[in-house]
């Protein structure tokens, strides 16, 4: 007789993939995906806007035209098919999965406090660990310029990336990718999850 665990059924096996949404859609849709009882994530950052008459501080999405849902094959299709959503983000076809630990690491950025800033993607560099503090463990690239040291986490199926302030002496250097040198002192590492 054999056992088979629920969890091992891939129909059934939930992970975390992107949706493309239309412009400015992302909160309309992570609360349509929310009433349909899908578990989603929409990392929202605070900016203050400036008008003719008044400024105010808004919360805007992170990642614009992104929201996150935690889901199996059918829920997947069900999230496709939400209002504003244009596609879900795949390769060759097939759901692009975003690792646990990108998701994890973008929650615990907002969770702690940080003031995450949208970051160009990186594509080269040398890998880091975050060793103390509340991100101690998190892993990512660097992106060093001027002095100030800049951790940045990045979500590959998306192509998107975040970034925030670290102290130089909170990270240690666990791989090369590569050193690219910029204009003068200025050095650039990828900072990516890994």
């Amino acid at each position: 007789m054999s056992m088979t665990s629920p969890t091992s059924d891939p129909k059934t096996e939930r992970h975390w993939y992107a949706l493309y949404t239309r412009p400015r859609f992302e909160k309309k849709v992570d609360e349509e995906l929310k009433q349909k009882g899908l578990e989603s994530l929409l990392p929202l950052r605070s900016v203050i806007r400036f008008w003719s008459d008044r400024k105010k501080k808004i919360a805007e999405p992170l990642f614009p035209s992104y929201v996150f849902v935690h889901a199996n094959s059918k829920e997947r299709y069900q999230s496709t098919q939400t209002d504003g959503v244009v596609r879900m983000v795949s390769f060759s076809g097939q759901p692009a999965r975003i690792p646990e630990e990108q998701i994890q690491s973008i929650r615990r950025i907002l969770e702690h406090g940080y003031d995450p800033e949208p970051h160009q993607y990186l594509n080269a560099g040398d890998e880091v660990e975050v060793t103390v503090g509340p991100l101690q463990g998190t892993k990512g690239y660097l992106l060093e310029q001027r002095g100030s040291s800049r951790l940045v986490i990045s979500i590959d199926a998306i192509r998107q990336s975040v970034a925030i302030e670290v102290e130089r002496g909170q990270i240690r250097k666990i791989g090369s990718g590569g050193d690219k040198k910029t204009k003068g002192n200025n050095f650039k590492y990828r900072l990516a999850l890994l």
